[in-house]
């Protein structure tokens, strides 16, 4: 089968945007009450500080930064791969001296400084039998928030967000770029998670976060955590990279996710690569092929995807 045919392996359920737009409605009544401390940087030329924002249930942490001059500037949120860690404040402020409003968002409820928080290590199970209890269901709802934060900002040029990430991340910004269709220009993502993960009660290998295919109820919440079931809801382009021997994020997964956006999408497909964090060499094209897009959107430009075309 051509891998733009692989269609949903499972139903998207009937109801999965009734749910997901009544969380988000019941967030918006939260105050976001960002509370911004500032961050010493040598990097020149750039404002950092760390924000925590009040979402629904849980805070939002993570770095915003951007260039000290007056001004209106493009927006790049970047999300998380897999893990617990402390974030990057340097690479925020080497962002931000790129001329982006730079915001890094933590995928857990901690200061984006800790190592660890509280956050447990089998985060990814928690709560996986059911969709009011899956962690996932927070973590989705903070980095909504922190796009809730962006559009407040009166520094943003009230145009251009572009989500960004690897694996986790990539997972977190095709959800995110379907949860709020209308407020992004661009996703540009690698070897991105969390796709078809009913994939293997039909032949195919689900990757992370690795719930178990033997128990239906893990089954059903799965599926509105899924990128595949977000991806029909994304209108803005999409750059994808994807490990054609990936086994923690498989090719097949990434594929479904894409077939299933309605607008333009470039696959960047990495013929001999693993997941990025064990074969990087082989991935080098995805993350060169997203400085080229950024370079192209921070100057004002249009990301025109060369790939497949509705």
């Amino acid at each position: 089968m051509a891998p733009s045919r692989i269609g949903l392996s499972t139903p998207r359920p009937g109801d999965f945007d009734a749910f997901w737009d009544g969380k988000l409605a019941a967030q918006a009544k939260v105050p976001i009450n960002a509370v911004l401390t500032k961050v010493e940087t040598d990097v020149p030329g750039v404002e950092l500080n760390m924000f925590v924002l009040d979402a629904l249930g849980s805070q939002t942490h993570g770095y915003v930064a951007k260039p000290s001059k007056e001004g209106k500037f493009p927006a790049l949120i970047q999300l998380q791969y897999a893990g617990v860690y402390a974030l990057n404040a340097r690479g925020a402020a080497q962002r931000a001296s790129e001329g982006w409003l730079f915001l890094n968002v933590d995928a857990h409820d901690k200061l984006p400084s800790d190592p660890s928080g509280s956050v447990p290590r089998n985060y990814q199970a928690v709560g996986n039998t059911d969709r009011e209890k899956s962690y996932f269901l927070s973590m989705y709802l903070r980095d909504s928030r922190a796009l809730d934060y962006l559009l407040t900002r009166a520094d943003w040029d009230g145009k251009t967000i572009v989500l960004t990430g690897g694996s986790m991340g990539g997972q977190q910004s095709l959800v995110l770029a379907g949860l709020r269709p209308d407020k992004i220009a661009a996703a540009l993502v690698c070897v991105p998670a969390g796709a078809d993960a009913n994939g293997d009660l039909h032949g195919r290998k689900a990757g992370y976060p690795n719930w178990p295919s033997d128990n239906p109820d893990v089954m059903r919440a799965a599926l509105y955590f899924d990128t595949v079931n977000f991806a029909s809801r994304i209108q803005a382009p999409v750059m994808a990279g994807m490990g054609f021997i990936d086994t923690i994020s498989p090719p097949a997964g990434v594929w479904t996710a894409l077939n299933q956006i309605p607008g333009p999408k470039e696959p960047l497909p990495l013929i001999e690569s693993e997941h990025d964090n064990l074969t990087p060499q082989k991935g080098r094209a995805c993350p060169a092929r997203t400085k080229e897009i950024l370079d192209l959107l921070v100057k004002g430009g249009e990301f025109k995807p060369t790939g497949i075309k509705p």
